[in-house]
């Protein structure tokens, strides 16, 4: 595919997610079609959507409209290219520009260029407090890769050596011991003999450092109770020896679990919710809250395109059911530690104080905060202690 043929997929998925359609399903979809694709024009075609995503309504501010064209126009014209190269029609690239299409550089609407959705634009507001304006501009871009290097089996120095001999560069990152930034091959990481091995895994570094503040220290018994994935699961197993459990109200969502702890060379006994009923109370559980993931739009722009308030308003009922389920599974004495990949008060703190309010013998032990002007995603993090 020439580069404009890849911006005209782009704008026909586009318009297929603005009606709805889930971005994935869109590529995937796609891809299976496009046998004349190959991987870098997959690739090509996805970041160009998901950079769009990002600046879903800055890109249509400039472009002068909301259809994936206009975006696209918008797009181009805010990161400096060159659209009469692009837009020619020739080799099944978009159609060269009319007159009413140009790009415009006259100032934008606020939210517009923060690319901030209007519906909980308030919100974000009064959470960021002085920080909204850099933390929405840093929503804008690209998240770093980061790695979460297997500490019990390698050190950050060997994992650094091991990863740049396949050409894969990288750099320690203050946010975790366990922390390496991605500068050179991101996606080669998972061809590399390091993650093939267990000796990294992919990982974003706030989520690391949120797993450091974790007071593992004489737990015996941890459950992971919104596991996912695992990657919390696994950053945990690693830096503290004990019985790890991982369950989620999805399971399917924990498929892939199995084979990343074989690779890591953890054990981790998966259960279902009655299962879980059956086990004796735990000294740890951490709860990984379903959210709006604000705090990871980087990654999953397609989240602020969608994010509205009744959506937030369903997501705070969910996360208020699971904490109460969850705190039956603590031990007298144990610990309840709350977490979202969210930047908004509502899901974060006063999300755990109403907890407290309803909740016998817990109080807040410590809350801490990470925003993506650190670097990695957004996190927030309250542990609570059973008395």
């Amino acid at each position: 595919m020439t580069p404009a043929a890849r911006v005209q997929t782009a704008i026909e998925c586009l318009d297929r997610i603005a009606a709805g359609d889930p971005a994935e399903r869109v590529l995937t979809r796609w891809a299976r079609g496009a046998r004349h694709a190959g991987s870098k024009d997959r690739a090509a075609v996805r970041d160009l959507v998901f950079d769009v995503l990002r600046r879903w309504w800055s890109s249509a501010a400039r472009g002068d409209g909301e259809t994936g064209r206009a975006r696209m126009v918008g797009y181009l014209h805010d990161t400096g290219a060159d659209l009469g190269a692009v837009f020619t029609g020739a080799g099944y690239g978009p159609a060269p520009l009319e007159a009413g299409e140009r790009p415009t550089d006259a100032p934008i609407p606020e939210l517009a260029s923060f690319d901030c959705p209007p519906a909980l634009a308030d919100e974000l507001k009064s959470s960021l407090g002085p920080d909204f304006a850099a933390v929405m501009q840093a929503l804008r871009d690209r998240a770093p890769v980061f790695l979460r290097v297997n500490l019990s089996r390698i050190s950050r120095e060997s994992a650094r050596a091991a990863l740049g001999a396949e050409d894969i560069e990288t750099l320690d990152d203050d946010l975790s011991p366990s922390a390496l930034r991605v500068t050179k091959n991101a996606r080669r990481v998972h061809l590399s003999k390091a993650f093939r091995d267990g000796l990294v895994d992919l990982q974003d570094g706030a989520s690391q450092a949120l797993v450091d503040a974790l007071p593992l220290a004489g737990t015996t018994r941890v459950l992971d109770y919104c596991a996912g994935g695992g990657g919390k699961t696994l950053a945990m197993a690693d830096r503290h020896r004990a019985r790890y459990v991982a369950h989620d109200g999805l399971p399917g969502r924990m498929a892939d679990l199995p084979e990343r702890a074989r690779r890591a060379g953890q054990s981790i006994e998966l259960v279902d919710t009655r299962e879980l009923s059956s086990q004796p109370p735990f000294d740890l559980v951490l709860v990984d809250a379903p959210c709006t993931g604000s705090g990871a739009w980087r990654r999953s722009p397609e989240g602020k395109i969608r994010a509205g308030r009744s959506m937030l308003d369903n997501v705070l009922s969910l996360q208020a059911g699971i904490l109460r389920d969850a705190a039956h599974h603590v031990a007298p004495g144990g610990t309840l530690a709350y977490a979202t990949c969210s930047l908004l008060d509502e899901e974060n703190i006063r999300q755990a104080e109403e907890f407290l309010l309803n909740a016998v013998g817990y109080k807040i032990d410590f809350t801490q905060t990470w925003t993506p002007l650190q670097g990695g995603d957004g996190f927030f993090l309250a542990v609570l202690t059973r008395r």
